[in-house]
């Protein structure tokens, strides 16, 4: 059983948990999908952008968080975490939003043209629209990558579900790892549904 304590932690470290993926994901989303744009317009940069992309990916969760303290600004907190979540989860929505727009048919964009339609009007109107289930797709799997990642974010002071874990395992205590894993597991499998939900009605 868990103490009454426990659960009142329990419902402000979720919060914690949830904004700061929420924040993470916000900012993936605002770089990564206007970055994917600009790699679509000039495909000699896009293995680039794509190649750093994947090398942050590769960059093991704690020495990201470690190499991101000493930059001014920063520091030991929950700046520093979102600030690492944003970087992993910009692989995902990049890649997903290029293949979304280059996987366009070069016909309905020939088609589009032969309308008069201008550069801006074909994005808006043709290549997001046609791209948004794959962008989505690539929201989906950023988001519950985000939140599986975001307990290691209590390691750096930032708080979160992985307080639960971290404590238990000092401790020894299998309650608290499983306090803090089991409401993680269970925002990633929601996250997942609703999304993949949002994603079938896109198609």
């Amino acid at each position: 059983m868990i103490p009454h304590g426990m659960l009142e932690d329990l419902g402000e470290l979720s919060l914690e948990h949830l904004e700061m993926v929420f924040i993470a994901m916000l900012a993936a989303a605002a770089i990564a999908i206007p970055g994917a744009i600009l790699l679509s317009r000039k495909p000699r940069i896009s293995r680039w952008g794509l190649g750093f992309a994947n090398i942050l990916q590769t960059v093991p969760s704690l020495a990201l968080f470690g190499f991101l303290i000493p930059i001014p600004f920063l520091g030991v907190g929950k700046a520093t975490a979102v600030v690492a979540l944003t970087l992993y989860a910009l692989l995902p929505i990049l890649r997903n939003t290029l293949v979304g727009i280059t996987g366009v048919d070069a016909a309905v964009r020939e088609s589009a043209v032969a309308m008069g339609m201008t550069p801006g009007q074909i994005l808006w109107q043709v290549e997001l629209p046609l791209g948004a289930k794959a962008i989505l797709a690539g929201v989906r799997i950023a988001t519950v990558t985000t939140i599986g990642t975001a307990t290691i974010a209590a390691a750096i002071g930032a708080g979160g579900l992985g307080v639960f874990i971290f404590r238990g395992i000092a401790e020894f205590d299998t309650v608290q790892i499983l306090a803090g894993a089991i409401p993680a597991a269970l925002m990633a499998l929601l996250a997942d549904e609703l999304l993949g939900w949002v994603e079938r009605r896109v198609a």
